[in-house]
């Protein structure tokens, strides 16, 4: 049972989405690379968000 607790922990994805949504650190370093990689997933997740959004939504009305 404790295995599968673990397996459905979400606090470190949630973690993330706090920390590619907020503010950047100054005090990191950071280039090209970098900022575009979190662009880029700040779009996936949006975009996987409004698909979940619009699924549910259809599932609800039929």
């Amino acid at each position: 049972m404790s295995r599968l607790k673990n397996q459905f922990n979400l606090g470190e994805a949630f973690g993330y989405f706090l920390r590619v949504f907020s503010k950047p650190d100054p005090s990191k370093p950071s280039n090209f690379n970098l900022k575009t990689m979190h662009t880029i997933n700040k779009i996936s997740i949006l975009m996987f968000l409004v698909c979940l959004i619009v699924m549910l939504y259809r599932a609800f009305i039929r």
